[in-house]
């Protein structure tokens, strides 16, 4: 088993019986004091973010990981399904493992699913997405001083920001953090 101080960002490692990702990993020695580390967890399972201050002789295990490219096919009620394009195997994530990346699943696009021994945990976002517009209220021409902007609604399901000029049809990059628009694709 390593110890704290072998363990590095995006390493997964079980904490407490859980999977968890390593977000933020930083070994302080303060003035006239033990070195410690200290990181912020985040649990794979539940989603729960947890700040974790340790000594630097600790040991964990760190879990085998690896990421596969899957194809999102579709939603069946709180499942949410995507195929192995190579060897046409399907792999099933509840809404509650996959959050609110829900919001930015496009059918027929591929994603990162991150397994952990051998299990699919969760979804690597990308920094944005590509989605387009299916619901757009035309803008009133009067309403141009400033930014003005209006709300859409995307293929998603998801309803956002965005200036006057999207209409209906358009493709439109989302960021996947704080689902802001972020342009035009």
């Amino acid at each position: 088993m390593p110890v704290v101080a072998h363990i590095r960002k995006k390493n997964v490692i079980s904490y407490n019986g859980d999977p968890c990702l390593v977000v933020d990993h930083a070994i302080r020695t303060p003035p006239n004091m033990r070195s410690f580390c200290q990181m912020t967890l985040r649990n794979l399972r539940s989603g729960k973010v947890t700040p974790l201050r340790v000594n630097v002789g600790e040991t964990y295990d760190i879990l085998d990981t690896n990421n596969r490219k899957l194809e999102y096919s579709y939603a069946d009620g709180d499942s949410f399904t995507f195929m192995d394009p190579e060897t046409f195997e399907e792999v099933s994530l509840s809404k509650e493992i996959l959050g609110d990346a829900i919001n930015y699943l496009v059918p027929n696009q591929s994603y990162e699913v991150l397994f952990v021994d051998g299990k699919p945990l969760t979804v690597n976002m990308n920094a944005s997405v590509e989605i387009k517009v299916t619901e757009a209220p035309e803008g009133i021409r009067g309403d141009t001083s400033g930014n003005v902007q209006k709300s859409v609604t995307v293929e998603t399901g998801m309803t956002i920001r965005v200036p006057l000029f999207i209409k209906t049809g358009d493709i439109i990059k989302i960021s996947t953090e704080d689902g802001s628009y972020q342009g035009r694709a």
